[in-house]
């Protein structure tokens, strides 16, 4: 008489991973999720961003050119080593759908994955292999509980998976919360960046290559009044890197 034998877990595997399968594209048919930049529907293999856009989004390369147009725009204001940006940003297009859900809806993912994404590129510079902190620019504790994060932080977490750097996100700081920058002169958003930031600890800094980041570069004026304060401590070295830079 045969012997009647107990199923094993691996029995069900097969048929609980299809089940999951299913119920997984059952869900993205009801509520797809979409690629932030293009808005078309992920696809099963794809996660954040699509394929297309992982790829062919408007890098800039400035990685490989040391008088790139973000480095001349501190040209005589500030001594820094170099500086980058990861991508263009144009009014309208890919990039900015991609940083308005990162910046205003919670996708802070993205900004893990384009600092990943950057430090791979900054990898191929040698003088950002020396990078000892990365620094983002601030948000003030006002603007930071509304919001929830900082997402230059976030950039700054995907930066230093790669270069092997560590993050400092409570010594420099915002002591003025200061409104929108959006619609002023050069010398406007300056003037409301001017005594905002203060570095908390300086004796940390003594002598170290400091990677300031942010979200998008426009004029440039914050990074300076940030850059300033940066550049009081002694022997400090001082490079910039940013998400996009607006043409």
């Amino acid at each position: 008489m045969a012997k009647f034998k107990n199923p094993t877990i691996s029995t069900y595997l097969k048929p609980m991973q299809l089940l999951r399968t299913y119920l997984a594209d059952f869900v993205s048919l009801i509520f797809p999720q979409l690629c932030p930049a293009c808005r078309a529907s992920l696809m099963a293999n794809e996660d954040i961003l699509c394929i297309d856009c992982l790829y062919n989004l408007p890098f800039t390369n400035f990685h490989q050119q040391p008088d790139n147009i973000v480095a001349r725009q501190f040209w005589g204001k500030l001594n820094i080593e170099a500086a980058y940006a990861l991508y263009y940003f144009n009014k309208g297009g890919k990039v900015q759908n991609m940083v308005h859900e990162f910046k205003y809806n919670g996708m802070q993912r993205i900004g893990n994955l384009l600092g990943t994404i950057a430090g791979k590129q900054l990898l191929q510079n040698p003088v950002f292999n020396t990078v000892d902190y990365i620094i983002p620019v601030p948000l003030h504790k006002k603007r930071l509980k509304t919001r929830g994060y900082n997402q230059s932080a976030c950039f700054a977490d995907g930066l230093a998976s790669q270069l092997n750097a560590v993050v400092e996100t409570d010594n420099l700081i915002r002591t003025i919360a200061t409104k929108t920058q959006t619609h002023k002169s050069r010398f406007a958003r300056f003037q409301n960046m001017h005594e905002v930031f203060a570095v908390a600890r300086p004796e940390n800094l003594v002598n170290k290559h400091v990677l300031l980041v942010d979200d998008i570069i426009t004029t440039g004026s914050t990074l300076e009044a940030c850059g300033i304060e940066l550049l009081k401590v002694p022997g400090l070295k001082l490079s910039i890197a940013t998400i996009a830079y607006a043409e």
